[in-house]
């Protein structure tokens, strides 16, 4: 059986479990509110939600997309019962956790949130070129219209920005210096490119788009600033085969067996920029007509 781990609207989880279903493959499918309370039964882990259950045997594959598995705690009146409870009940949600990523997956739990300077670190070793970079509280040693900045935690999301409203940090050229010294922040040499590629990876396996964001000036930066009255092109491409085994290299040194990654084209060089473990390739599938989804649903 196969086990989804994800959020309770994510719209590729639920294109994928459509392939899923055609397959004829038996599948549960577990929600960020959800909470598991673990009992054994006949001798077996057995896991029960009030939406969900099932014994940890019976599952043969793990897909962690987004979320998380989260378990229901007993707690007595007795304080001094509870804190030995409570880290015996933490041994066997680790116990949990850990068979289940022990079993065939797509992505883990454990690894979902990686260091973004400790991946570029790794792609420079591996041999990708990478913009040149650095960190600093305050803007003394920035080059002006030539230097960006981006969050260091990948996507950064602000809830309730604005009205309640989400917002998003963008990539953003420093266009000016500060006068006052603010928390550590990522800077990067801006580099003028061709266009963008986001590639999908599964298994050892590449599918990428060419992004056409640099005619736009509202995408130009970031194409995720997206244009819907004119959208940016998106067309099917071919990375060279030596940027596909760097890809594969660099996945496996991250533990990663699937994710997105992002680079930029100028000339004859390709920049690694980031790779997101769970990041969403639902574009990359309906521009370029690559049915991504399916070849999850198979992989799984």
């Amino acid at each position: 059986m196969i086990l989804i781990i994800s959020e309770n609207n994510d719209k590729t989880t639920i294109e994928v479990i459509r392939w899923v279903y055609l397959l004829g493959k038996k599948f549960i499918r577990i929600h960020e509110d959800e909470l598991f309370e673990i009992k054994v039964i006949r001798k077996k882990v057995f896991l029960k939600s009030d939406r969900s259950q099932f014994f940890l045997d019976d599952i043969d594959v793990v897909w962690y997309r987004r979320g998380g598995l989260n378990f229901k705690r007993l707690q007595y009146k007795n304080d001094s019962i509870n804190i030995n409870l409570n880290e015996a009940q933490h041994w066997l949600e680790d116990y949990v956790r850990k068979t289940l990523e022990n079993k065939k997956h797509i992505n883990k739990e454990s690894n979902y949130h990686i260091n973004k300077l400790l991946v570029l670190e790794k792609a420079k070793e591996i041999g990708f070129d990478v913009p040149a970079y650095y960190l600093a509280g305050n803007t003394d040693d920035i080059i002006v219209n030539k230097t960006i900045t981006k969050t260091i935690t990948g996507n950064s999301i602000l809830e309730n920005f604005d009205e309640n409203c989400d917002g998003l940090m963008y990539t953003t050229i420093i266009e000016k210096k500060e006068d006052k010294d603010f928390f550590i922040s990522f800077f990067q040499e801006k580099v003028e490119k061709d266009f963008e590629i986001r590639t999908f990876y599964l298994n050892g396996k590449c599918w990428s788009m060419a992004i056409f964001s640099q005619k736009d000036e509202q995408t130009k930066i970031d194409f995720r600033r997206y244009n819907k009255k004119k959208p940016n092109r998106n067309v099917r491409y071919i990375l060279p085969k030596i940027i596909e085994d760097k890809i594969h290299l660099l996945m496996k040194a991250l533990d990663l067996n699937c994710g997105s990654l992002d680079f930029i084209k100028k000339g004859e060089q390709y920049y690694f920029l980031e790779v997101n473990p769970i990041g969403q390739f639902g574009n990359v599938s309906y521009h370029c007509n690559y049915e991504l989804f399916k070849e999850v649903a198979e992989a799984l």
